[in-house]
């Protein structure tokens, strides 16, 4: 498994920002190997950290391929102020069992 942690500065939205970023969710969400997603917020510093997970790299890569995953990436200056992605290989995930059905990750609790 595989994760994706997209962390930003948030800018100056507009209709369109939001129309793309709903097109990348729909797309995301569709690709086969999407495992779900989480987001945080850092009340302290102001970032926002989106976390999608995936069953493979492939899964990941396509949608980083994707023409409008591409189009975000080129216009990120116009909405966002600064960002930084980490891909990261999963090696396990484990917990008490007291967020079954609450995080992406709860059936994947050995």
């Amino acid at each position: 498994m595989y994760s994706s942690t997209f962390t930003f500065r948030k800018g100056d939205y507009d209709a369109e920002f939001h129309r793309l970023d709903q097109d990348i969710a729909r797309i995301a969400q569709a690709i086969p190997g999407y495992l779900g997603e989480e987001a945080w917020e850092n009340p302290s510093t102001g970032l926002i950290s989106n976390v999608y997970y995936w069953e493979s790299l492939d899964a990941l890569q396509t949608l980083i391929r994707h023409p409008r995953h591409q189009e975000a990436k080129a216009r990120q200056q116009q909405w966002l102020g600064g960002y930084q992605v980490v891909i990261a290989e999963v090696l396990r995930v484990y917990g008490d069992g007291g967020l079954n059905g609450v995080s992406v990750l709860s059936n994947r609790l050995p």
